[in-house]
């Protein structure tokens, strides 16, 4: 029974529905890119990009969305947390409609990249908002609808995607965002009261720039060098400067007076282990699920569709463990469960090191599901760990370091092990290209989706090319899976070291719900 005295917006609930719908399109147009990635590679029925330029259609728009993240949480404090929400759903439409009708990758990545400037504002305005029409008793409830959307879209995202690829263009993979977004700026408009923080902080210009271009820097430096050879001065050239800028944004952070990441927090060792933890997972899965999807759909021959249900067990699983994994972390504590989960994952990833191109596809079903298993159960003992790590005051701003270093770790893992596969894959498929046609050569040599392309081209050599092309893409998904699991394995030592057991977190966990649940889910 609703007490009288409840503090909530008459509406909360209906807000939280548009809320909930923001953030859908957010996190769904993500998954289902990765369906559309070998349609994208295609030269006859996509754009023809090359893998480096698939990495910089998924990379440029978590880049930008990392990189602005917390400017845009105190800008939305500031201007208005409806006028924001309605500004970066316009953006995102916007570029949704903008990516759909690319004539180029450039165009598509250029696209991409301002629809992470709208994902940067609608992601911090949303909480702001449940925090400000929901009563404190309700508001655990209200973020636990809210973080559940992240696993809706996780697991209708693929099959989505692949239905719309298997009937229409596959431009309508972001055409499909644009109604939704003009359902939800209309539905802001009427329901969502405006809202301000009275006391708004100032905005750190130069560290967002730091940030932004440190980041891309780095990362155009690891693509480059994975697609054209790390011996040219422009791949370590830019991960020099990469490296070097970084640096410079932690030094201006520590002298900073408003910041807009406070990298002091990071000598808290419980609240530095979960972040890094949550770091070295989704470096880990997302590189796995960038070139999971390409085996899929290439070597395996599903079509889209297939894969996106392929993809299911994993989803899945996410959504079966993850509500229960709060429970076990105060039964056994945040160590145990967070070092299973990490267990879990390291097998999973280990395992696809040893998927060949005729491993039975159930293999590949369970392998998929033991991985959904172990990070359902990373991410809540992480969350535990920072909460309790953290004055309550602060509890936004552990939420936005979790976002933002995932964010950044998954776009980092899509570029270096992108990276490992293109190089291993070139090595590897070097002798196979004797005698073609040096167009044919070219586009075979650059990835396993030119060499299907040149292929179509070659007649009777085709089957013979197609083949050392699956071999060669095996064998560098091999060592791409390898080193996945070595970084996740990175994160054991981590737990094993650093993370609070049990009876270190006991006093937090009483500690009402705040913002720090959604760093591991959103």
């Amino acid at each position: 029974m609703e007490l009288h005295d409840n503090t909530g917006h008459p509406r909360r609930w209906a807000i939280l529905g548009v809320l909930v719908i923001s953030l859908l399109v957010v996190v769904l147009d993500n998954t289902i890119l990765n369906v559309a990635l070998r349609t994208l590679a295609d030269p006859v029925h996509g754009l023809g990009a090359s893998q480096g330029e698939l990495e910089w259609s998924i990379n440029s728009y978590t880049l930008v969305f990392a990189g602005l993240l917390f400017t845009f949480g105190v800008l939305g404090d500031r201007a208005g947390r409806k006028r924001f929400l309605m500004i970066g759903l316009a953006l995102f439409g916007l570029a949704s409609l903008l990516s759909a009708y690319a004539d180029s990758p450039a165009q598509l990545i250029a696209a991409r990249a301002l629809m992470g400037v709208g994902g940067a504002a609608i992601m911090p305005v949303t909480l702001s908002i449940i925090s400000n029409v929901f009563d404190p008793r309700e508001r655990g409830r209200a973020i636990g609808v809210w973080a559940g959307a992240v696993g809706l879209a996780v697991a209708i995202g693929p099959i989505l995607g692949g239905t719309l690829l298997e009937h229409f263009w596959w431009g309508s993979v972001f055409l499909i965002n644009v109604p939704v977004v003009v359902a939800g700026v209309v539905l802001v408009a009427l329901l969502v009261p405006e809202s301000r923080d009275p006391r708004p902080g100032r905005v750190d210009l130069l560290g967002v720039l730091l940030s932004v271009v440190g980041l891309v820097a780095l990362s155009y430096g690891i693509i480059d060098g994975g697609e054209h050879g790390f011996d040219r001065p422009v791949a370590w050239g830019s991960i020099l400067v990469g490296i070097a800028v970084l640096a410079w944004f932690v030094r201006h952070e520590l002298r900073s007076d408003h910041p807009s990441l406070d990298v002091r927090l990071f000598k808290v060792p419980r609240f530095a282990a979960p972040v890094a933890i949550v770091g070295l997972v989704f470096f880990a899965a997302m590189g796995v699920m960038f070139f999971s999807s390409f085996y899929l759909q290439l070597v395996r021959d599903y079509s889209p569709l297939q894969t996106g249900l392929l993809f299911l067990p994993f989803a899945g699983a996410q959504l079966i463990f993850a509500p229960r994994s709060a429970a076990m972390v105060r039964r056994h504590g945040g160590r145990a469960v967070a070092a299973v989960g990490l267990g879990l994952t390291v097998v999973a990833l280990a395992a696809f090191a040893f998927i060949g191109a005729s491993t039975p596809i159930w293999v590949v079903l369970v392998v998929f599901f033991i991985q959904g298993v172990g990070m359902a159960n990373i991410m809540p003992p992480a969350t535990e760990s920072i909460m309790s790590a953290l004055p309550r005051e602060k509890a936004g701003v552990g939420s936005a370091v979790s976002n933002t270093v995932r964010q950044v770790a998954g776009a980092l893992g899509v570029a270096v092990l992108g990276s490992v596969l293109s190089a291993v894959y070139r090595s590897d498929i070097g002798d196979a290209l004797t005698g073609l046609p040096a167009q044919a050569r070219d586009a075979a040599d650059e990835s396993i989706s030119g060499a299907y392309a040149a292929a179509g081209q070659l007649g009777p050599a085709a089957p013979t090319l197609i083949s050392a092309a699956n071999d060669a893409f095996v064998t560098a998904m091999h060592w791409a899976a390898a080193l996945s699991a070595v970084v996740a394995a990175l994160g054991m030592l981590v737990v094993l070291r650093w993370m609070p057991g049990r009876e270190a977190l006991a006093p937090a966990s009483a500690a009402p719900a705040t913002e720090p649940e959604l760093a591991g889910t959103a």
